[in-house]
């Protein structure tokens, strides 16, 4: 078992029933998934992008991710409906709570000038989501050999009804947001 479900199992579970007043285990909000985007705008000229950005996510969450395709067809960028135009991962259970873990203790520790993360990026049902600059900031992600900085999304989503709850949750399994 990792050690942040321990934590949760054991800190975060009696913590939260008794801040809420839960009355039963399964009421208490838990993480459910944590889905990985790189949006990839250059892949319609460029095809070497979608290889360099699946070899980042596949070492950074140690799962292969998925080719997501354009809904539909914009001129104006030269897109056409089906085109592959980004990567994403989702994370559960294991991999999802090492992720999280790495992402609180030592991603977030690199990132430069960081103060802590923003409260207000919940989605009014408990889910957050963060926006990494440069994926760089992960320890898989070989300086010298990283093509192009690309940011990339991390949504969190948990099983809380409120964004209080949500915001709760997380901050009690160690996440650092802004005072």
């Amino acid at each position: 078992m990792s050690r942040l479900k321990e934590k949760y199992a054991k800190e975060v579970v009696p913590e939260l029933k008794r801040k809420f007043g839960y009355k039963n285990v399964m009421q208490v909000p838990r993480l459910e998934k944590i889905v990985l985007n790189i949006g990839l705008g250059e892949a319609i000229t460029n095809a070497k992008a979608l290889e360099a950005a699946e070899t980042d996510l596949s070492a950074i969450t140690g799962q292969h991710p998925v080719t997501t395709r354009s809904k539909r067809s914009i001129a104006a960028f030269k897109l056409r409906e089906g085109m592959p135009i980004g990567m994403m991962v989702t994370l559960r259970g294991k991999r999802m709570f090492e992720f999280f873990d790495k992402l609180v203790n030592i991603v977030m520790a690199r990132i430069r000038d960081f103060q802590g993360v923003s409260p207000d990026s919940f989605d009014g049902q408990g889910n957050y989501s963060i926006a990494v600059k440069e994926q760089i900031v992960f320890p898989e992600i070989d300086y010298d050999k990283v093509d192009k900085l690309r940011g990339l999304e991390i949504t969190i989503v948990t099983t809380a009804k409120t964004d209080e709850e949500g915001k709760n949750l997380l901050q009690s399994m160690g996440m650092p947001f802004k005072k």
